[in-house]
């Protein structure tokens, strides 16, 4: 079978496109996911599964907005952490803005969880 040159790279970047999503497939995980395997491994109902993980999303996100760090021995902690004030550029009208003192979520993850994760 003989290719145009444009058939040919259409081919070629249509491979290297599933190839790079099979790679990002590969290394994520999603809370479908978290939810198969606590499935798998307690055998307890996927939607009481489900429903735990996203209550448990809920109060570490109305903990963390009410300006409480959540701490999980073992695993890290869930923090806020203040940004200071700053002074920016705005290159299309080529003015300085400040932008404000803002707080921003962060996760510290435990030694041990790190060192798990570095394979040590």
């Amino acid at each position: 079978m003989h290719l145009q040159n444009g058939q040919a790279l259409r081919r070629c970047r249509c491979l290297c496109h599933k190839i790079y999503t099979n790679h990002i497939n590969r290394i994520k995980m999603t809370k479908a996911d978290i939810v198969n395997e606590i499935y798998k491994s307690t055998g307890l109902d996927k939607a009481a599964v489900l429903t735990t993980i996203e209550r448990f999303m809920e109060v570490v996100k109305d903990s963390l907005a009410n300006g409480e760090n959540v701490y999980l021995r073992g695993f890290g902690s869930f923090i806020v952490k203040t940004r200071s004030e700053k002074t920016a550029r705005n290159i299309s009208k080529n003015t300085t803005i400040i932008i404000p003192e803002h707080k921003i979520p962060a996760f510290k993850p435990s030694h041990v969880f790190m060192e798990m994760v570095k394979g040590e």
